[in-house]
């Protein structure tokens, strides 16, 4: 079951998530954070989200600026967008009496869950999936705008049938992030967990993640699953991992508030 939910993100815009409520009795309570284009409702975002529910840990997965239902363009946003509004849902969280322990991030996603980490109290533990090991990896998708973006300040970018708007800000915010030092400064158990065919984002970059880290932190190779996570059973596998790796950091979590 998943309750509708919206919370102001970083620029004052409205951001529409998605709360998939734990079956049973809650285990703990976390927060997905979705892929560079993607969504909310992109099949490794909802069927992890799912996945981890079934498990007992309700999650809150939501639209980044501009994208799915939320409010706002997405050419004003950027990676230190994404990183701060992942705080802003974690502070929703806390709001509603069902602080996060538990932070997913998809491919983008996941080097924003890193960076966020150190900002969020209550949090236990974080997950890294198919992440790239320095934001700028995303600039392979738009290489080819990027001169006219930095020349001319912006330029149309068609992403799955979409029009979107590529910026000069964006571009920049993304070849400045610092991830490395963000992922040796992370404060709570780490799990990296990557494909090691995906032809996205390469291996290489979860072997720098995990060689930036310190303990504690685990490694889990998701054998036969593609970036996305789309065939069949990958991202509830993914799940099901996730849900025994956090299980000894999820320590009394509290029941969501009354309405």
């Amino acid at each position: 079951m998943a309750e509708q939910v919206s919370f102001l993100g970083t620029t004052g815009q409205r951001l529409a998530g998605l709360l998939d409520l734990p079956e049973g009795p809650p285990r703990g309570w976390g927060i997905f954070a979705h892929g560079f284009t993607l969504g909310k409702d992109s099949p490794a975002a909802s069927r992890t989200c799912k996945g981890l529910a079934s498990e007992g840990i309700g999650m809150l997965r939501f639209d980044n600026l501009g994208l799915g239902d939320s409010e706002g363009d997405w050419g004003d946003g950027s990676f230190t967008h994404k990183v701060s509004d992942t705080v802003l849902a974690a502070e929703f969280m806390r709001s509603r009496g069902t602080p996060a322990a538990l932070l997913v991030g998809h491919s983008f996603g996941g080097a924003a869950v890193i960076a966020a980490a150190n900002r969020i109290p209550d949090l236990q533990a974080v997950v890294s999936v198919a992440a790239p090991s320095e934001p700028r990896h995303v600039e392979h998708h738009y290489d080819a705008l990027v001169e006219r973006v930095l020349a001319e300040g912006h330029a149309e970018w068609m992403v799955g049938g979409r029009a979107l708007t590529l910026k000069r800000a964006f571009v920049e915010d993304v070849r400045a992030a610092d991830l490395k030092e963000q992922i040796h400064r992370l404060s709570v158990p780490l799990l990296v967990m990557h494909s090691p065919t995906d032809d996205t984002v390469g291996i290489d970059n979860a072997s720098a993640i995990f060689r930036a880290a310190r303990h504690p932190r685990s490694f889990v190779s998701l054998e036969g699953s593609d970036h996305l996570l789309t065939a069949r059973g990958q991202a509830r596998r993914a799940a099901r991992i996730i849900s025994a790796w956090a299980d000894q950091y999820l320590r009394d979590p509290p029941a969501p508030a009354a309405p």
